[in-house]
């Protein structure tokens, strides 16, 4: 049986699934999904994040985690979370860079929040001792700041789909065809916002929302910041935006469910709106902007002072960080903090 069958026949037993639902299925399945089976990340997998095109950007975040324990007066324990730590590239080359300001590691309680336990394997052959794990960020210990890194978290978290028609919404549904395939089908639905042109489609996600609440809450009682990067809106919006890697190809989402990476755009707005509402302070950058005031310019000239042979390469891979054409528009900052401070690179950011 594979993943597909399973969901025919749960389909066919109590009707059609949500995009959500199929989601987290196709990530989460126990005995099928992606990230519970088979993660491939990296040149020879699925997919490329940021801390594998470079060193640089898990040292900046090093550099800003470290910075921002500075600002705070340097407390004895901070608590420095990674949530959907990937192989743990990012928090290896972190801590690495936040040995440069005395006292941070030493203050540091790390951890390392993940579900996906091929994934918690890879991460503790690279980081060792040196990092503690959860499945949730509820299990987290409190009881002091949090320092909290989610890169390309938000993607992976389900979404609903609704479209607007001439008659009112319909929401997107995962079914089975007269084929016998997976397909997608429409039912009526309740309003999801206020007001859409006809054939938009609006993507809700409660899941990007609620991570959004959590650290708002926690932010607000505990001190701290979180910084979230992914690829999406700044602004609210609408589209589309469910796709399927393999091999770092664009195949349909419904075609070989379990075996490719399913993502959509975060929702930034709504994070932000939630974080906010629990009394947080929230601000955002692109990607590219972030990194400038980070002072990504000077690390890769630092780089190639050091290793003139692979300019070439350094400089292509800053492009890859920062380029237009590549992540650095496309893919925001978005920083949620305690409302009395203001954390490193923020100081200017809506």
């Amino acid at each position: 049986m594979s993943l597909a069958d399973k969901l025919a026949a749960e389909i066919a037993q109590t009707g059609p699934l949500t995009v959500a639902q199929y989601m987290t299925a196709c990530l989460h399945d126990p005995q099928f999904g992606y990230y519970a089976t088979r993660p491939a990340l990296g040149e020879t997998g699925d997919f490329v994040t940021a801390p594998l095109v470079s060193q640089m950007f898990g040292e900046l975040i090093g550099v800003w985690a470290a910075s921002a324990w500075s600002l705070m007066g340097e407390p004895e324990r901070v608590v420095l979370a990674e949530m959907g730590p990937g192989d743990g590239t990012l928090m290896d080359d972190l801590l690495r860079a936040g040995r440069a300001l005395p006292g941070f590691l030493e203050a540091a309680d790390v951890w390392l929040v993940e579900t996906s336990a091929p994934l918690a394997a890879r991460q503790a052959e690279r980081l060792g001792a040196r990092v503690r794990w959860a499945r949730s960020l509820d299990e987290v210990p409190g009881g002091a700041p949090l320092l909290l890194i989610a890169n390309e978290l938000l993607d992976c978290l389900p979404v609903r789909q609704f479209v607007r028609t001439a008659a009112g919404w319909d929401e997107q549904v995962v079914g089975v065809g007269p084929d016998g395939r997976l397909a997608f089908a429409r039912v009526p639905a309740a309003a999801p916002v206020a007001d859409a042109r006809e054939g938009a489609v609006v993507e809700v996600s409660g899941a990007q929302a609620a991570l959004g609440a959590a650290l708002g809450a926690r932010l607000a009682r505990d001190g701290g910041a979180a910084l979230l990067v992914d690829y999406g809106r700044a602004e609210p919006g609408s589209g589309d935006t469910l796709q399927a890697l393999r091999r770092h190809e664009k195949v349909d989402p419904l075609a070989c469910p379990g075996e490719a990476d399913l993502t959509v755009w975060a929702d930034f707005p709504a994070v932000m709106a939630a974080a906010e509402a629990e009394g947080a302070a929230a601000a955002i950058l692109t990607q590219a902007a972030f990194l400038a005031r980070m002072g990504i310019g000077e690390r890769a000239e630092a780089l190639v002072r050091a290793r003139p042979e692979k300019a070439a390469v350094i400089g292509r891979q800053l492009h890859r960080l920062v380029g237009g054409d590549q992540m650095g528009e496309l893919f925001k900052v978005c920083c949620l903090h305690a409302p009395d401070w203001t954390p490193p690179g923020f100081e200017e950011a809506a």
